[in-house]
């Protein structure tokens, strides 16, 4: 009847992350951070357990002495992204 919710998905601040990422090849953790609204440890944690799971990569850099952390989508993550969308779809034409 309903299709079960990914639970890594469902979490409002990891559904924003993977959102903003889906539009764009990339972003860093300061434009992920003011779009959100969230803390920057939240934030952290947040995109920690997205690339565990190999849904985004991450990419640690320095720009002159500021480190710089960059964020974009896997293939594994749009997919399961998708799959997110389709199944609360299901939700909503019930």
């Amino acid at each position: 009847m309903f299709r079960e919710l990914n639970p890594l998905l469902h979490s409002e601040l990891r559904l924003a992350v993977m959102s903003l990422l889906l539009g764009a090849e990339s972003a860093d953790f300061v434009y992920l951070r003011e779009q959100t609204g969230a803390s920057a440890g939240n934030l952290s944690v947040q995109i920690d357990k997205l690339a565990k799971a190999g849904y985004i990569e991450v990419e640690k850099s320095f720009r002159g002495r500021m480190p710089r952390t960059t964020c974009r989508i896997t293939q594994a993550g749009l997919e399961a992204f998708e799959q997110y969308v389709e199944a609360i779809s299901g939700y909503i034409r019930k």
